[in-house]
C-alpha cells in the first residue's frame, strides 16, 4: 500500500468518525430538518455524500453506474453511507486509480465529503441535540475504522 493510500484511508476513516458524531443518536426530528433557504436536509447531505463516494470508488476499478437512487427512509440511507465506507476503504487498501491521481481523489470527492460533514454536524446542533466538544487531535481515528460503530477496521474480505 503507497504513502498516499494510508494518507487516503486515514481521511476515510475521519469522514467516517465526523459522520457517525452526527448520526449516531440522532434525534427523529434530524433526518428531514429543514431550516429553508435551499439547504439540504441531513438525509439528503447523507444521500449526497454517499454519492460523492461512490464517485470516488469508481475510480478504482472498471467503471461503473455511480447513479445511487434516493432511499425513502433514514436508516436505508445510513445504511448505503456506511456500504460504500467500507467499500472504498477496501478500494483504497487494493488498487490505484485510474484516470487520475490519489491527490485529486483527496481535493475532489474526499475533501467534498468531509465539508457536507460538518453540515450535517452543524444541523445536528440545529436540531437541538449538539455533539459534545472534543479534541480531534487524540480522537479514535484509525485506518480501517468506518463502520456504524466504529469497531474493528475492515478488511480486503468484508
Amino acid at each position: 500500500m503507497s504513502e498516499n493510500s494510508v494518507a487516503l484511508r486515514h481521511f476515510l476513516a475521519s469522514i467516517a468518525y465526523h459522520a457517525t458524531k452526527a448520526i449516531k443518536e440522532a434525534p427523529d426530528n434530524y433526518a428531514e430538518l429543514d431550516i429553508g433557504m435551499g439547504v439540504r436536509t441531513p438525509k439528503r447531505i447523507l444521500h449526497h455524500i454517499t454519492g460523492v463516494l461512490t464517485y470516488a470508488d469508481s475510480f478504482y476499478k472498471t467503471y461503473e453506474n455511480t447513479w445511487i437512487q434516493e432511499k425513502k427512509t433514514w436508516s436505508e440511507t445510513v445504511s448505503d453511507f456506511y456500504k460504500i465506507l467500507k467499500k472504498l476503504d477496501v478500494s483504497l487498501m487494493t488498487y490505484n486509480p485510474q484516470e487520475v491521481t490519489d491527490l485529486q481523489i483527496l481535493q475532489g470527492p474526499l475533501s467534498d465529503a468531509m465539508a457536507h460533514t460538518g453540515q450535517l454536524l452543524m444541523l445536528r446542533r440545529m436540531a437541538g441535540s449538539p455533539i459534545p466538544s472534543e479534541n480531534f487531535i487524540y480522537a479514535d481515528i484509525k485506518i480501517g475504522k468506518v463502520g456504524t460503530d466504529q469497531a474493528e477496521p475492515v478488511s480486503p474480505d468484508e
